[in-house]
């Protein structure tokens, strides 16, 4: 097996870990506090390692506009899973997450005028079917956190896009930096109604949950450098698997077998489209909120 899949299977479990940290703790404190804390935290492994950007260089920006717009829908688009971790099931955020795919092809030919094959369209409508037996609206009652969950996964597509646009052409010091400063400020305002002063013991989850979701996204990036990304992209379907396992685990999460015959679609789907695909995939670290990675 290449060593980039091995660590890219990592970075997943690192992610998982952290949402299954986040899932337990947001009933004790805000989504804004937790999201405050974890981001600034996550921070700390790049920090640590060797860059080649100066941070005084963090606004000189070809696309400000772009930029900034990029930073609005991950901040809040993070927020909103975060949320979504809090209120329902592991496995149906996994589930809904994977539709940005669907919402990423939909901008990229309407935005970027790129060409999507027929087939390519016909395994995200299967994917999407997947879903739909998932969380089976109409036929259970949805909650507040599947809404919430389908705002993100648009978010993340319109970050996903915007990115792919600008990567080529801004500093990364600009694309995380600038994203950090925003989210520790938007999330410090959010957080002062409700805020509670952190436990050691939740200080102690909260710099976890930053450390892994730093860690894994650096994972991510040395995998990316040592092993083609179609073998990386399809290695973020293993979430559903830690979903599945730490929901049953810790959470008394059991899904029935309409729902695991859903995320077998919406994986299976997945892997043939990733695979299918000939171009050079650009992957997005993580589809779902931001990480340093990304």
């Amino acid at each position: 097996m290449p060593v980039g899949v091995i660590l890219a299977f990592l970075a997943y479990a690192s992610f998982s870990v952290a949402d299954a940290l986040i899932k337990a703790t947001g009933p004790a404190m805000s989504v804004f506090e937790i999201a405050f804390f974890t981001t600034s935290f996550s921070i700390i492994p790049a920090m640590l390692t060797k860059r080649g950007e100066r941070w005084r260089d963090i606004y000189k920006l070809h696309h400000p506009y772009l930029v900034h717009l990029r930073c609005a829908t991950a901040i809040t688009g993070t927020a909103c899973v975060m949320f979504a971790f809090t209120h329902i099931p592991f496995a149906d955020v996994y589930a809904i997450g994977f539709t940005t795919p669907l919402f990423v092809t939909l901008l990229s030919v309407l935005l970027l005028r790129e060409f999507v094959a027929v087939h390519r369209w016909v395994l995200l409508f299967i994917s999407f079917l997947g879903v739909v037996l998932v969380i089976r609206p109409g036929l259970r009652e949805l909650e507040l956190g599947h809404y919430v969950m389908m705002v993100a996964a648009c978010l993340g597509a319109v970050t996903t896009t915007v990115l792919r646009h600008v990567a080529q052409k801004e500093r990364r010091v600009s694309l995380v930096g600038l994203q950090v400063l925003y989210s520790g400020i938007f999330n410090a305002i959010l957080m002062i109604p409700t805020f509670v002063i952190p436990s050691l013991e939740q200080l102690v989850v909260l710099l976890s949950i930053g450390l892994l979701g730093g860690v894994g996204g650096l994972l991510l990036i040395q995998a990316s450098r040592q092993t083609p990304a179609n073998l990386i992209a399809p290695v973020q379907y293993s979430q559903l698997i830690w979903a599945i396992l730490f929901g049953a685990l810790f959470f008394g999460e059991y899904p029935d077998w309409v729902a695991i015959v859903g995320m077998l679609i919406v994986v299976g789907a997945g892997l043939m489209n990733v695979l299918s695909e000939k171009r050079p995939i650009r992957w997005k670290p993580r589809v779902f909120f931001f990480r340093i990675g990304e």
